[in-house]
């Protein structure tokens, strides 16, 4: 079967138009609040009764926990391998693609957008639900919901997204498909089979087991939420990955939302412009025009463009350049962890990074991450980020603060290397996002100032004081509280001022050394002194009392 059917009129969608076009001119659309994309877009119910709107694909988000299978059953349903090119079984950042669907006896292409798992991946995710239509959870028949399962079902309820629930794994002996649903259900999610309104299919994305009947019902979700476009007009739609690659220079994924994006056209995102150069499936086949919920790769971009950020096509560069002029954003900084009232004098210990990452979406889940990581005690300071190969003038902008050059899925230029080496400059590259983040906590940890931690034991009263040198001084006395231990430290405070410290070198009762003396006992003690002792100025006199404790060195914790 060929897995991307055209239609005459637009070779890259699966649906003919022809044979939906009666239906449209003769009934009229019913006035609806919009759907996701609409409200994105800013599309309004009474624009789409003035236009011919067309069914258009469904785009669909997959969610779920870390290794519940999402990534494995998005492999399945494109019968590719992407599995196997994955750090860590964690989807490092979102992909958009696209496959076919048997529904009621029509082929029905449907957008799928692979979010990751990982926690410091919850922008991304929020991202996907935004865009999307329709939702695919996925829950692990042998573990039910997890801390990104609820994160997920928090975001799906907040987008007001229809949404299925792919319980997966079906195939494995520890599976318990009715406790799964019990603790769904104590989520928030009653399934249809326990009186709710959400369907559920139990799958297995390892033999491929109910797959095509979880496509289906998406195809029969897509269709009750009658989701239109115009691919007659200018297209509009929204950044969902960008990078920048060696050889072609920036690249932008964009979903195209509505409207039909051609090769030529030129884009507006915020007050930056730029023209499509060329463009490519999720394939990496070059295509000339991309329909309403097609991913798409787009060369042409000056610099790399900002993900989650709105465009819009227009007819001509002077165009484009009026609308720009009329778009302010707010980008949020990257790495901005500054408190707002800034002391003048920071003492704190300071750890200096510099961050590069292959794609955009990487950077902001790493600032994400550690942007987490308390600095009470170390002042973590990124010198500089950016997307793209670790290059020498990085190594050149890390050596004044001796920086750690610290990259994600990121390549090594050869002379980066080179200077790194003969400067002394540490070069760390990761694919998992967890062990970046443990490395820089780890360094941050390296540079705390270590901490004590003292614990009273006793305290004595001086009776008499006898034999005394610059290195110690005899004395004897009453435990009036706690006990004397041979080897604590010991501390004379006067008038509430400490005098001098020193430690128990020997401890006697009567005439016999002893480890410990308890309270009510008299005992003498040979006050050991440092080596810079106050005891010539200011001696010990008949009457002080002196506190014995004990001092632990403890590892910093940030």
């Amino acid at each position: 079967m060929n897995r991307y059917p055209t239609s005459p009129k637009y070779p890259q969608w699966s649906l003919d138009f022809k044979q939906n076009q009666p239906h449209l001119t003769t009934k009229k659309p019913k006035l609806q609040k919009g759907s996701r994309h609409d409200r994105v877009l800013g599309v309004t119910a009474l624009e789409k009764q003035k236009k011919e709107f067309l069914t258009r694909p469904p785009v669909v988000v997959i969610l779920g926990h870390v290794d519940h299978g999402k990534t494995k059953l998005l492999d399945y349903i494109r019968k590719s391998n992407v599995v196997a090119s994955e750090a860590g079984g964690i989807t490092q950042h979102i992909g958009a693609y696209q496959a076919i669907t048997t529904s009621g006896g029509k082929e029905q292409l449907i957008t799928f957008l692979d979010t990751p798992g990982h926690e410091a991946f919850s922008a991304i995710r929020s991202r996907g639900t935004t865009v999307a239509d329709i939702g695919i959870l996925v829950v692990a028949a042998d573990e039910g919901p997890k801390p990104q399962t609820k994160e997920a079902i928090e975001l799906l309820q907040k987008a007001e997204m229809p949404f299925v629930v792919a319980i997966n794994k079906i195939d494995k002996p520890e599976a318990n498909v009715q406790k799964v649903k019990q603790r769904l259900a104590d989520e928030g999610v009653l399934l249809e089979d326990w009186g709710g309104k959400v369907p559920a299919v139990e799958v297995s994305a390892e033999t491929g087991q109910n797959v095509e009947q979880l496509l289906e019902i998406v195809a029969l979700i897509a269709e009750l939420e009658e989701l239109k476009a115009n691919p007659d007009s200018l297209a509009r739609g929204v950044v969902i990955e960008s990078h920048l690659d060696n050889q072609r220079g920036a690249v932008g994924t964009l979903l195209v939302l509505d409207g039909t994006l051609k090769t030529s056209d030129w884009i507006v995102l915020g007050n930056e412009i730029a023209r499509v150069k060329a463009m490519e499936d999720f394939r990496g086949q070059q295509i000339k025009t991309a329909l309403p919920a097609q991913p798409v790769r787009v060369l042409g971009w000056e610099a790399v463009p900002a993900i989650g950020q709105s465009f819009q096509a227009v007819e001509s560069k002077k165009e484009a350049e009026k609308l720009a002029t009329q778009k302010i954003e707010t980008v949020t900084a990257l790495f901005d962890y500054e408190l707002e009232e800034k002391p003048i004098f920071d003492e704190r210990p300071v750890l200096n990074i510099i961050l590069k990452a292959d794609v955009q979406s990487s950077l902001e889940a790493i600032d994400k991450t550690i942007g987490a990581i308390p600095r009470e005690k170390i002042n973590l300071k990124v010198v500089d980020h950016g997307v793209g190969k670790i290059s020498d003038g990085d190594i050149k902008a890390a050596i004044p603060t001796q920086a750690l050059v610290i990259g994600f899925n990121a390549g090594i230029e050869k002379q980066a290397e080179v200077l790194a080496d003969r400067e002394s400059i540490q070069i760390h590259n990761f694919s998992i996002i967890y062990e970046l983040v443990e490395l820089i906590r780890e360094r941050m940890e390296v540079l705390l100032v270590p901490e004590k931690k003292r614990t009273d034991i006793g305290q004595i009263e001086i009776l008499a004081i006898f034999e005394k040198s610059e290195r110690f001084q005899i004395i004897g006395g009453k435990v009036i509280s706690g006990k004397m231990r041979k080897g604590a430290e010991m501390e004379l405070n006067r008038n509430g001022e400490t005098l001098m410290t020193g430690k128990i070198g020997q401890l006697q009762q009567g005439k016999v050394d002893v480890e410990e003396v308890v309270q009510g006992m008299e005992c003498g003690i040979r006050f050991d002194l440092p080596k810079k002792s106050k005891t010539a100025i200011l001696p010990i006199r008949i009457g002080d009392k002196l506190t014995a404790f004990d001092e632990e060195v403890l590892e910093g914790s940030l």
